[in-house]
């Protein structure tokens, strides 16, 4: 089994940028720099038959590349309950119709349509006992963070492999954004 989703990577210089941000901020355990990406689709746990399903429907998924910016930070969970620290983007149409072709193409190899919102962001920390008052100040100080904007030239299919530290995120197949590519 694989444990598989689909995404689209940072650019060394808006890595950096998003690596300034690991800091400061008692009880978050900050992801990897390597590992900033933005999640399209958490495909989950598929055996190699799905995979490659998978990865033939994304193949015919195609469109024109496109510019992103990063825009301010948030987190998923309320109070003391927080749980993970984000940046988020710009709004994006172009984003939006290449999430909406994606999980189309998914739907049409056979699989679930996904029940969650896209919710686009790019995962900072994830956070324990974190107090609400220190994240609130981390906001505060963080909260007007922009990088970009930065081109999206394709998306990628990845495995993530669990491990003690963390999971790792290795990439198995690009896709070209930009227009038909031999």
């Amino acid at each position: 089994m694989l444990r598989l989703f689909i995404g689209i990577p940072m650019p060394e210089m808006v890595t950096e940028r998003l690596s300034g941000l690991a800091s400061g901020l008692p009880g978050a355990r900050w992801v990897p720099p390597e590992n900033y990406h933005l999640t399209l689709r958490f495909l989950g746990e598929l055996d190699e038959g799905t995979a490659h399903d998978v990865d033939e429907a994304l193949d015919l998924v195609t469109g024109p590349a496109f510019p992103l910016t990063l825009s301010g930070l948030g987190s998923f969970g309320k109070g003391h309950k927080q749980h993970a620290l984000w940046a988020g983007l710009a709004e994006s149409e172009p984003l939006r119709h290449l999430q909406a072709k994606i999980e189309s193409g998914l739907v049409r190899a056979g699989l679930p349509v996904e029940e969650r919102k896209f919710s686009p962001h790019v995962t900072l920390a994830y956070l324990k006992e974190t107090p609400a008052e220190k994240l609130a100040n981390y906001m505060g100080a963080n909260g007007m963070f922009q990088a970009g904007p930065f081109m999206v030239d394709r998306y990628c299919l990845y495995e993530s492999v669990l491990g003690k530290s963390g999971a790792t995120y290795h990439v198995l197949q690009e896709y070209p954004l930009g227009g038909w590519v031999p």
